[in-house]
């Protein structure tokens, strides 16, 4: 009979036979009274995702545009659409030209100074950081509530796009066939559909019917939704040809689960990465999209801060040589957000990716 041995008796026959004393320490941690850290999954694409610079100064900057936009104008003594009052003093020169009865030609100047009711196109100053525009609107203030709608905007409709992304790819990727057919022709003639035109010509339809509000603004945030899930739903779609094969689903298809339960539950949660990667790289073509359209002047309505709109100001010459406070700071916030979100969707990517070893 062989003898009872002592558990450390044990813990030094396991070490003598393992070569290598760390991983005997990681492999037989429990026996020797210690404990393995082992990161779990989200901690480990978090590890990976703060080591690369970039994300996490593209993260810092989505973060501080936000509070800029969001917060900001809580302290600010401007409003969006609130004038400054205080009277400009303007000095007017005025020429007169006679002749004199030996016919010797002089002139004189006539100087007069007047007081404009509005502090209009101020200059830059403690008051106004910014300046103020035409309207005597301060421009930092409208800079800050304009970032408001740009980023609500952008958030909002990659949302409601990978929502539907997510419905219809997931229903064409695990039912194939002529439910497959059919949501793969309405994205293929989606594709094909400029978006540019289509809300020019969506834009001509509200000016026609008296839509001038800020409703108009929703409706163009369905239009860029209905017309931008169809990359969602391919990606959607390939991802879940490949996975509804493997064994885990086999095992589910044995359990009896519902379709909704193993679409839902088992197939849509290995498919989040791509998603979260998606979402976070369409963000920033969201933006320029509007601050096109605002640019255009089809976007928000008349008077209301947007990115866009505040650019289109630039549109006017002599604001563009003569005024650079106008149309500069909304066009850097514009590059900042797009290079911003673009950072942190590569930094995602990377730390979602498992062949990844750093």
């Amino acid at each position: 009979m062989e003898e009872n041995k002592t558990p450390v008796e044990n813990t030094e026959e396991l070490k003598a036979e393992t070569s290598d004393e760390t991983k005997f320490n990681e492999l037989h941690g429990e026996v020797l009274g210690e404990r393995v850290k082992v990161l779990s999954p989200a901690r480990t694409v978090a590890k990976r995702f703060f080591r690369s610079k970039l994300s996490v100064v593209g993260l810092v900057v989505i973060v501080a545009l936000f509070l800029l936009s969001f917060f900001g104008p809580l302290f600010s003594p401007w409003g969006e659409q609130q004038a400054d009052e205080t009277p400009t003093t303007i000095v007017n020169y005025s020429q007169t030209k006679f002749v004199d009865e030996n016919g010797n030609q002089s002139s004189c100047w006539d100087i007069s100074v007047t007081e404009s009711p509005l502090n209009k196109e101020a200059e830059l100053s403690a008051e106004h950081w910014l300046g103020t525009d035409e309207n005597g609107w301060d421009i930092f203030t409208r800079l800050m509530y304009g970032g408001r709608i740009s980023l609500t905007i952008g958030f909002v409709v990659i949302i409601l796009e990978t929502l539907l992304g997510v419905v219809l790819g997931g229903l064409a990727g695990y039912f194939g066939g002529k439910v497959d057919n059919l949501i793969m022709r309405i994205t293929d003639i989606l594709y094909c559909i400029p978006t540019l035109p289509i809300m020019l010509i969506f834009y001509s339809v509200f000016d026609a019917n008296g839509i001038l509000t800020i409703e108009r603004l929703y409706y163009m945030m369905g239009i860029l939704t209905l017309i931008g899930w169809a990359g969602t739903a391919r990606l959607v779609r390939g991802q879940i040809l490949s996975l509804r094969e493997q064994e885990f689903m086999l095992a589910a298809k044995c359990s009896g689960l519902s379709v909704k339960r193993k679409i839902f539950k088992h197939l849509i949660p290995n498919v989040l990465p791509q998603l979260i990667v998606s979402m976070t790289l369409g963000l920033g073509s969201i933006i320029l999209t509007e601050a096109t359209l605002g640019f255009l002047g089809i976007g928000a309505p008349i008077g209301t801060a947007t990115w866009g709109s505040m650019i289109n100001a630039a549109a006017n010459s002599t604001r563009l040589s003569f005024y650079p406070n106008f149309w500069i700071p909304p066009g850097i916030c514009i590059t900042l957000a797009i290079l911003a979100f673009n950072f942190i969707g590569d930094g995602l990517r990377d730390a979602f990716d498992p062949k990844m070893k750093r």
